[in-house]
């Protein structure tokens, strides 16, 4: 079996934010969201985590209806607890009480064995000059890139 299978990936998040510490947290989903997950559906672009009671939250992530569910289907928007040990848990808090410090999804994706798993990261956000030097940075190597393959 595959080493693991990409769900969904937040692409905005390392432009928009500056990732100090990633962390892989499993989620508590209903079957029905685990069968929608399977068919390659979701959406974590506007999704972000806080701590509520003692416990992390995964809010806004987008898992659409599963289109051969019932009645007992679930709500796509809902908040999902993230599973992650307790030294883990005091350390995000503890980031989350930094001014300008937030968590964000990077990744929804199944591990080897089959699980269900986000890569959450603790996260500052950038500047608006920092992402400009970022996508000069971006067109700088493209443009070289461009040259080299002239040159050739």
């Amino acid at each position: 079996m595959a080493e693991k299978k990409t769900v969904a990936v937040n692409r905005k998040a390392r432009f928009e934010y500056t990732v100090e510490d990633v962390f892989e947290a499993g989620l508590v989903l209903l079957g029905t969201e685990v069968k929608s997950l399977r068919m390659g559906r979701a959406n974590i672009a506007d999704a972000y985590a806080s701590h509520k009671e003692g416990e992390i939250w995964l809010w806004n992530a987008n898992i659409p209806v599963y289109t051969h569910g019932n009645r007992n289907n679930h709500e796509p928007n809902r908040g999902r607890k993230l599973l992650l040990s307790a030294r883990q848990i005091k350390k995000l808090i503890g980031a989350l009480k930094v001014r300008g410090t937030t968590l964000i999804p990077l990744e929804l994706y199944f591990n080897k064995r089959g699980y269900a798993k986000v890569s959450v990261a603790i996260a500052h956000g950038k500047k608006q000059y920092e992402k400009r030097e970022v996508i000069k940075q971006r067109d700088w190597k493209r443009e070289q890139s461009g040259l080299l393959k002239k040159g050739r």
